[in-house]
C-alpha cells in the first residue's frame, strides 16, 4: 500500500513534467523513464518492486507503455550506490524513485535537478534531505517511514505503559539501514535505559537470517521485539 502511494507522488511529478514538455512540442505517446534505486538485492526487493509497478499500473502508466523502469539493485552494499545513482543520471531518467535513506542520498549526491521521490526513509529532515516536511525544498518530494528518531522511544514508552511487568526488549536492526544503526539505535537504547528495559540488540542483513534470530528469541523469552 505505501509503495503505490509513492506512485501516485510518481505520477504527479510526471504531470508537473508533462506540462513545459506539451509546450515545446513533444511528441504525443512520450514513454517516461522511472529510475528505480535501492539497497537490497532484487531478491529480496522483488516484492516491493512489483508493489511499485503495481501502483503505477492502477494509475494508467503501463511498464513498457507509457513507462519504462529502470531498476537498479545495491545488493546491500552501499558503497555501489553513487555509481548506480550516476548511472540512473547518464540515462537521462525523468524522475528517480530512491528507497530507504541511504540511496536517496546516493541519489541527491548525483542530481539536483531529476526529481527524486523517495520511498519510506528514516528522519528525511533530521538527515538533512528535506528543508521540513511540509515544504521540502529541492528535487526530493515523496513519503517517510518516520517524522523523527524520538518515535523509536516513544514506541517503547507506549509498550511499557501497554505491559507495566515488562522487563526486557530485543531490537531487531536491519543492518544495511546504517542511518538508524547511526542515530536511530542510540535513541531506542537511551529510551530503554530510561525505562529500566534490558534491551538485546540484533542485528540481521538478509531475510533468510529471520527464522533463526526468532527461534533465538523464542528460547531467550524476550517480552517484546521492536523492529527498525
Amino acid at each position: 500500500m505505501k509503495l503505490r502511494a509513492v506512485a501516485t507522488v510518481l505520477a504527479l511529478a510526471f504531470g508537473i513534467l508533462a506540462a513545459p514538455l506539451a509546450v515545446e512540442g513533444q511528441p504525443a505517446g512520450k514513454v517516461y523513464r522511472i529510475g528505480y534505486l535501492t539497497v537490497p538485492s532484487r531478491a529480496s526487493a522483488q516484492y516491493g518492486a512489483d508493489a511499485f509497478v503495481g501502483g503505477l499500473r492502477d494509475l494508467g502508466w503501463v511498464e513498457g507503455q507509457n513507462v519504462v523502469v529502470e531498476y537498479r539493485f545495491a545488493d546491500a552494499n552501499h558503497d555501489r550506490l553513487p555509481d548506480l545513482a550516476a548511472e540512473l543520471v547518464r540515462l537521462r531518467v525523468d524522475v528517480i524513485a530512491a528507497g530507504a535513506t541511504a540511496a536517496v542520498v546516493a541519489a541527491r549526491d548525483a542530481t539536483r535537478t531529476i526529481p527524486i521521490v523517495m520511498i519510506l526513509p528514516y528522519d528525511p529532515v533530521g538527515s538533512g534531505l528535506v528543508a521540513n516536511l511540509a515544504r521540502p525544498g529541492g528535487n526530493i518530494t515523496g513519503l517517510t517511514a518516520t517524522a523523527g528518531l524520538e518515535i523509536y522511544g516513544k514506541q517503547l514508552q507506549l509498550l511499557k505503559d501497554a505491559f507495566p511487568r515488562i522487563s526486557r526488549v530485543a531490537i531487531l536492526v536491519n543492518q544495511a539501514n546504517y542511518i538508524f544503526l547511526a542515530r536511530g539505535l542510540k535513541e531506542a537504547e537511551a529510551a530503554a535505559r530510561a525505562l529500566a528495559l534490558r534491551r538485546q540488540v540484533i542485528e540481521v542483513r538478509d531475510p533468510s537470517e529471520l527464522d533463526t534470530v526468532f527461534a533465538a528469541l523464542t528460547r531467550d523469552s524476550a517480552d517484546d521485539l521492536r523492529s527498525c
